[in-house]
């Protein structure tokens, strides 16, 4: 019993010093608001190291992962169950929205006549195709390097990645550069997450101390709808998620390894900061490096059912607001649509759902007095929406090796053996 302690410690001190670090921070934005300024730098700097590290980091995953893939991880098999995985989460999470409007209707909140109209960025002459040119492709290649243009990045190291496969031989030695380079930005990853405790703090603080008391303003009904509809598809449908990928054991794994993602993605309210840490945590929950570092870092830009959920609201919010009834079949159906588009849309970068609700409000042709409630509501809910987001790709790349292979593609069952595990 004695023995247990360090054992304790070793397993899960990181973990417990991040968590003391986010309540003392909760504490301090909470009653000491006035210092949140001061603090702010450092979670910024812990930031910004992620920042700097997931670039390389995620071309090293992908295109290692995509080079590496053998005869029997065919990369189509794993691309199709990516797609299949992704889609039907992201509508799952959409509809149990729209039942829960259904039965929990909303008032419509107070419109704010400060409506901007400088929040439309762009060319407002550009058509669809000119949009989608600029969404996945850059026209020069230091642009790729920049998370602004994150679609187009991880477009380019798939690529990258199949044609290191395609070279056979001739590819073998970058091949193996990549494998050490992933192996090495891993490395820097966990020297910088030695900082999480503080940097994570301090985020906190300076969340809690901005945002907090906005969450009993005008919108406190769609916001506590969400937050709590946020909470029940978080507990109990990646519970099912993870249950249907590896059973009552895929369960245990994708919780006991899903505290760190968790507090990383509330903390940060960025898919691609998290990225890195679900990549680490993935071999724990029984995923296999093939599928976990390709769908990982793709989930990180084209999977978000927490997006998928706050577009439903958005949407729904806007409607009320100006006197439209949202439950007509077009009306659904267009915004499950746009639903879809916006959790592409909407980059891993925090705020980046932004670019989304514009396209919302594009679509739609909503006056601007819808402006500001969805710009209201797609702040407040970041938290929770990145929570679902980000560890939504460890439970999809969870489905993922389940259904690309068999059960014995997630390494749940293998126990004391590891015959079937491969």
């Amino acid at each position: 019993m004695e023995r247990q302690s360090p054992r304790f410690l070793a397993n899960y001190g990181s973990i417990l010093l991040l968590l003391l670090g986010i309540v003392v921070g909760s504490i301090i934005g909470g009653f000491f608001p006035g210092t949140v300024v001061w603090l702010k730098p450092l979670g910024d700097i812990f930031l910004n190291l992620l920042f700097a590290a997931v670039i390389p980091l995620l071309f090293f995953a992908i295109a290692s992962a995509v080079a590496n893939i053998d005869s029997s991880q065919k990369l189509g098999r794993i691309i199709s169950a990516m797609a299949g995985v992704f889609l039907g989460t992201i509508i799952i999470a959409a509809v149990c929205t729209i039942i829960a409007l259904w039965f929990f209707p909303v008032d419509a909140p107070q419109a704010m006549q400060e409506a901007s109209n400088d929040l439309f960025q762009g060319n407002p002459g550009d058509t669809w195709g000119d949009r989608l040119v600029r969404f996945v492709t850059v026209d020069e290649f230091y642009k790729v390097l920049s998370r602004e243009n994150m679609l187009a990045f991880v477009i380019f190291s798939f690529l990258v990645g199949i044609a290191a496969m395609r070279a056979g031989s001739a590819g073998k030695s970058f091949r193996k550069f990549l494998v050490s380079g992933n192996e090495v930005m891993k490395h820097l990853l966990l020297m910088i997450m030695k900082i999480a405790p503080v940097g994570l703090g301090a985020y906190f603080a300076y969340q809690v101390g901005t945002i907090g008391p906005e969450l009993f303003g005008f919108y406190a009904k769609p916001l506590g709808l969400y937050y709590a509809l946020g909470a029940f598809y978080f507990v109990v449908f990646f519970t099912i998620y993870a249950y249907i990928a590896g059973g009552r054991p895929g369960i245990t794994r994708f919780w006991k390894n899903n505290i760190l993602p968790s507090a990383t993605a509330i903390g940060t309210c960025s898919s691609i900061a998290t990225m890195p840490i679900n990549l680490s945590v993935a071999p724990k929950m029984g995923i296999p490096p093939a599928v976990a570092n390709v769908v990982i870092p793709l989930g990180a830009t084209l999977h978000k059912d927490g997006s998928s959920m706050s577009s439903i609201v958005k949407i729904y919010v806007a409607f009320v607001l100006i006197g439209r009834d949202f439950f007509e079949p077009t009306t659904l159906l267009t915004a499950l649509g746009i639903t879809v588009l916006v959790s592409i849309v909407a980059g891993g970068i925090p705020n980046g759902g932004y670019i989304g609700e514009m396209l919302m409000i594009s679509v739609y042709g909503l006056p601007t007095e819808a402006i500001p409630a969805v710009m209201i509501i797609g702040t407040l809910v970041d938290p929770m929406a990145t929570l679902l987001n980000a560890t939504g790709d460890n439970v999809a790349a969870m489905l993922v090796g389940r259904f690309a292979g068999g059960k014995s593609r997630l390494n749940i069952d293998r126990g004391l053996k590891t015959d079937d595990a491969d």
